[in-house]
């Protein structure tokens, strides 16, 4: 732990260096909100190696995003007088109060009664404050929308706003394909005007909802999910490319038929 201390303290004093008068013209250029568009960054590249489980790239981004959230501390302690101590100790004294069943009294048996007893005594804590009007009010505009999507229809959930069952809201899914599959043979062949985009925009919009709501119902992520589908689609198309490289193809000249053949051969290595 002294080891830690010793090194935070270390980016610290970099951050401090950078930012001095003599220092680094960029960074000290820096605002909170331009720092925020590079933690999100690193956060990603983080959120990346972790889905590929790569250790030493897992080590690297962490570093990343913590130097983010330092400079942003060291921006805050110049004009708030904020601190890391502060932060911490504010940080272990929420985490306790909202674990009673391991650090109070109380008996908690599943994970879901304890993201319920979360929520509650979340909601507790915001007496003094400016009340939320609403389920949805502390749920950041700025996360991914399949992560904004999942977070509201798990509170609408929770709050007794749901289908019964998986079955049921797969039913929706064809309702909303079937909804959707009429925009798009009301178009037929004609080109598309802006107004039909956004019905089919809307539409479209209404499938990913509802697909996410199956997730949910099936315990998957769909984030998590969409990411894993990607990063697999990814590996099999690079393997193609590598493919066609070794012969000497080009890939604008592939047939369907050869692509076809491609894909069933990527799926067999990856």
């Amino acid at each position: 732990m002294n080891d830690a201390s010793g090194n935070l303290q270390k980016m610290a004093d970099l951050i401090e260096r950078l930012t001095a008068p003599d220092g680094c013209p960029w960074d000290r250029k820096q605002t909170p909100k331009t720092l925020t568009v590079y933690l999100i960054e690193e956060m990603y590249e983080l959120v990346d190696a972790v889905h590929r489980d790569d250790a030493e790239d897992i080590e690297e981004e962490t570093g990343d995003v913590l130097f983010q959230l330092m400079f942003l501390l060291h921006i805050y302690r110049k004009s708030h007088g904020m601190t890391l101590d502060g932060i911490v100790r504010r940080n272990v004294d929420k985490m306790i109060r909202r674990h009673p069943h391991v650090f109070g009294e109380e008996t908690i048996e599943t994970s879901e009664e304890v993201r319920r007893r979360w929520q509650q005594i979340k909601q507790g804590e915001k007496s003094g404050k400016e009340a939320f009007s609403g389920l949805f009010d502390s749920i950041p505009k700025g996360v991914p929308a399949l992560v904004r999507a999942y977070r509201m229809s798990d509170r609408a959930a929770k709050a007794g706003f749901d289908w019964e069952t998986l079955l049921d809201v797969m039913k929706k899914v064809e309702e909303e394909w079937i909804e959707f599959l009429a925009e798009v043979r009301s178009i037929g062949d004609r080109d598309t005007t802006e107004a039909d985009r956004k019905r089919l925009s809307m539409e479209f919009g209404d499938i990913l909802f509802t697909l996410v709501n199956v997730a949910r119902f099936a315990g998957i992520h769909p984030e998590t999910a969409l990411a894993e589908s990607t990063r697999k689609f990814e590996e099999r198309f690079r393997w193609m490319e590598a493919e066609v490289r070794r012969i000497n193809g080009e890939l604008n000249a592939l047939t369907m038929d050869e692509w076809q053949q491609l894909w069933s051969q990527a799926k067999q290595e990856h």
